[in-house]
């Protein structure tokens, strides 16, 4: 097909701007469809709006677009976890190296920001309020409705990329095509959104360039910075049992709660139980599904082809990373949709399939292990050992969230693979200065020396 083929996006989320970005730069015109209102213009509903971690692989393919500048402008950079104990005494973990930080964006104002640049361009045309209700696969024919009227209508572009999330209306109607693989699975846990907010003069009432986590053991809160010296609070807890989103059903009671779990954060809290109440609580879906193509004619990418949990900062970044492998293969096969799409999904879905999995493993992590003792003196030998061995050893975060040449799946085996190490490890290890001991130093030898 040639640059006059008729492309549609459907979703004006985040993935869906980019990548209509992406099709835009190499001159094809592009219409987005998107069921929300503008978000520019609507008024925003609160209580959905989890922060989001932009990390290198996010960077990457914003750089590669030319926009990253423009995004940094909305972007506050954490350094380090700051963990808070139930006597609201601290304790801190770098991210990666000196100056190595992920970055804390508001969905909502990294959605606009997408939303303005792609409405500058001349090539890309955004319809909002537009819902899909079918897709007919075998034709293309698209069904949309109009939400503000009702109307119901019919496109038939030559090729559609469903960026419509996790509950995709496109992948529903390939979900009854031959031999499509679909799983989906929930943790028994939800989230709830809640707000610290700005001290006098608008300052940030805690450490301003840190991600900031509660770990309890079965539960967590953590909280992301926003621009205004606001912090977005997500509290991740059980849906039922004791304690749970079942257990606490009156202000009183949520009150309570805090006060006694997250005491530090409950006294900068003032709309605490309105918020509770107020704000949904809402579910963490992992989606795994295959092919996400059809016939040269239809792809599924982000959430559409592989939700994931929020626990590695890494949904948005591995959507995002979808676009810029996307956009060199059309690079390589321009016009070629069928082996654009065919060579997209087999490249990408064993490593998104990795972080999903890394995901759920990095939840356990941090509302329980991140408060462990022995876990914070792993982390510290983990940073001896890549000082001493920079070739050798990467920490499996750092391969994950810095490291924007190497695929998921190779950053999982790498980190099975030095799990192990680190278990042989610590059997010789009590206090840092274990590190020095000639056992270890020749078993580190023996296994990463060159």
């Amino acid at each position: 097909m040639e640059k006059d083929s008729q492309l549609s996006v459907m979703g004006g989320g985040l993935v869906g701007c980019l990548l209509s970005l992406y099709l835009a730069r190499q001159g094809y015109s592009v219409d987005v469809y998107e069921r929300r209102p503008d978000l520019r213009r609507a008024e925003l509903a609160g209580g959905r709006s989890i922060n989001l971690a932009l990390s290198d692989r996010g960077w990457r393919a914003l750089q590669n677009i030319g926009i990253a500048q423009d995004i940094k402008k909305v972007a506050i950079p954490m350094y380090r976890r700051v963990m808070h104990d139930l006597q609201g005494n601290l304790s801190y973990q770098p991210y990666g190296q000196e100056g190595q930080a992920i970055y804390s964006v508001s969905r909502n104002g990294l959605n606009q920001a997408l939303l303005d640049l792609a409405e500058a361009q001349p090539n890309i045309s955004l319809h909002f309020q537009q819902q899909v209700l079918d897709v007919e696969v075998a034709t293309n024919k698209i069904t949309l409705a109009d939400v503000a009227s009702g109307e119901q209508y019919q496109i038939t572009p030559d090729v559609i990329f469903a960026a419509d999330g996790a509950y995709s209306m496109v992948r529903l109607s390939l979900m009854k095509t031959d031999r499509f693989n679909y799983e989906q699975s929930y943790l028994n846990y939800g989230y709830k959104e809640l707000t610290i907010p700005p001290g006098a003069e608008g300052a940030w009432q805690l450490e301003k360039n840190a991600l900031h986590i509660w770990p309890r053991g079965q539960y967590m809160m953590i909280a992301l910075p926003n621009l205004d010296g606001t912090f977005t609070c997500t509290l991740f807890f059980p849906f039922e049992g004791e304690p749970s989103f079942e257990a606490l059903q009156t202000p009183g009671q949520v009150q309570a709660f805090f006060e006694k779990t997250f005491p530090d954060a409950a006294a900068l809290m003032p709309d605490l139980t309105q918020e509770y109440f107020e704000n949904p609580t809402g579910s963490l879906v992992t989606v795994k599904c295959f092919p996400w193509s059809h016939e040269g004619k239809i792809l599924l990418v982000g959430d559409a082809a592989h939700a994931i949990v929020p626990f590695y900062g890494q949904g948005m970044n591995a959507g995002f990373e979808d676009c810029s492998v996307l956009s060199s293969l059309l690079e390589q096969h321009p016009g070629d949709w069928e082996s654009i799409f065919k060579t997209f999904q087999e490249a990408r879905k064993p490593n998104t399939d990795a972080i999903a999995d890394l995901a759920v493993y990095n939840f356990i992590e941090m509302r329980d292990k991140v408060a462990d003792p022995r876990f914070l003196l792993q982390k510290k030998i983990e940073a001896k050992i890549t000082a001493q061995y920079p070739d050798s050893w990467l920490p499996l975060y750092s391969m994950v969230t810095f490291s924007p040449d190497l695929p998921y799946a190779e950053a999982l085996a790498n980190g099975r693979r030095q799990d192990e190490i680190m278990r042989h490890l610590m059997d010789h290890i009590q206090t840092e200065e274990d590190y020095s001991k000639p056992a270890v130093q020749a078993y580190l030898q023996n296994h990463l020396g060159k």
